[in-house]
């Protein structure tokens, strides 16, 4: 029997192998199971095998047939004698393979081994794809917005698309179609079919920290560290930095000449204030650099509990709060500490509370023993 000759598919092969890293034996293995499939379709056949020549491009279709005394169905079985023309080791019971060469398959051949070298690039193109933005992970892109829905903006990203989902977004901006936005790639997902799908935020605190290092170079070059972001998108940022040399001034190196260099990030975040304040291992300074622009009294802190109270003039109060508690609640996520604030006037009230209750308690324990005494 004559096998099926193929042999522009070997040097198709073998090219794919150069230029784009598939391993022939991997896709030759895909194409041998598609054209069972195809052959199974076509021509009415369970019991089928085919074999491709790695070398030659040769393929070889089998029918697997059981050996018998007496055949009873041609299609699936054979005689020991005829089984022993094929394979001199064959045995009643056993299998062997015998070469057929159906009509029209060679064309049906070509057509499924097409269909599987362009699915094979496409796994490999997307895979590699998916690696490239994958390894770009906490990094920010530059892309061009295609489509604005109210639950995503899709952007383009020049080989992948980029999806900003509406909470990943800052809220006090608006995207058009074609606007040149910037967004911190926050993780990489196999989409819809396998596609790579990048998933860009704008309101991830990350994208302030990778923003001061490209406008900042001291940050870039790890003479200042940020030691810790919180975010409120659109509306305030908190940022702690710190640097181990004294000759350093970490927040105006930051904030710049003039405000410089705090002011392209601002701009680039649609005008968010971005309060930038030195770090300190001692937690009651830091809490009081947490807070600010308020000005605080006193702190007094429980490092078991990682609990502040924190004392503050009474005009002090609301600022110290902020607008619907933003301030505070951006120094408890900046700082890790639970912070309780009070005004002067609120703290000494709780001192005479606390005060009296105790006077009150000793006079009840006192009247106790009395009455105990006198009984």
């Amino acid at each position: 029997m004559k096998a099926i000759d193929n042999k522009e598919l070997i040097i198709a092969l073998d090219e794919l192998e150069k230029e784009k890293g598939i391993k022939k034996e991997y896709v030759l293995e895909a194409i041998d199971t598609a054209l069972v499939t195809a052959y199974k379709k076509n021509f009415d056949e369970e019991n089928v095998s085919i074999h491709i020549d790695q070398k030659t491009g040769a393929t070889h279709i089998y029918s697997v047939k059981t050996v018998v005394e007496k055949v009873e169905d041609e299609k699936t079985e054979i005689t020991l004698k005829d089984a022993k023309k094929i394979d001199k080791n064959a045995e009643l019971e056993g299998t062997v393979e015998v070469e057929i060469v159906p009509k029209n398959f060679g064309r049906i051949a070509a057509q499924t081994a097409k269909q599987v070298i362009v699915q094979k690039l496409r796994e490999v193109e997307r895979s590699v794809l998916f690696d490239e933005f994958n390894n770009r992970k906490g990094e920010i892109v530059t892309g061009l917005i295609q489509k604005v829905d109210k639950n995503y903006v899709v952007m383009d990203l020049g080989k992948l698309e980029g999806v900003m989902p509406a909470k990943e977004q800052i809220p006090t901006e608006t995207y058009h179609v074609n606007d040149k936005i910037r967004g911190y790639v926050q993780k990489v997902e196999k989409g819809p079919k396998g596609v790579p799908q990048v998933i860009v935020s704008r309101s991830d605190p990350n994208f302030v920290k990778k923003l001061l290092e490209f406008e900042i170079p001291e940050i870039y070059e790890k003479v200042i560290e940020i030691k810790s972001v919180s975010r409120d998108p659109g509306q305030r940022s908190k940022v702690a930095v710190y640097s181990p040399d004294p000759n350093i001034d970490p927040v105006g190196s930051c904030v710049g000449q003039r405000g410089v260099r705090i002011q392209n990030i601002i701009n680039e975040l649609a005008g968010e204030k971005i309060d930038v304040i030195e770090w300190d291992e001692d937690p009651s300074i830091y809490i009081v650099a947490a807070l600010l622009p308020a000005k605080i009294l006193a702190v007094d802190i429980k490092e078991e509990e990682k609990f502040a109270q924190v004392i503050v003039p009474d005009d002090q109060l609301s600022l110290a709060i902020g607008k619907a508690g933003q301030n505070v609640r951006l120094a408890v996520k900046l700082t890790g500490w639970k912070i309780d604030i009070k005004s002067e006037t609120q703290f000494r009230q709780m001192l005479e509370e606390q005060a009296n209750n105790e006077e009150v308690a000793e006079t009840e324990e006192a009247e106790e023993v009395q009455e105990a005494s006198e009984e």
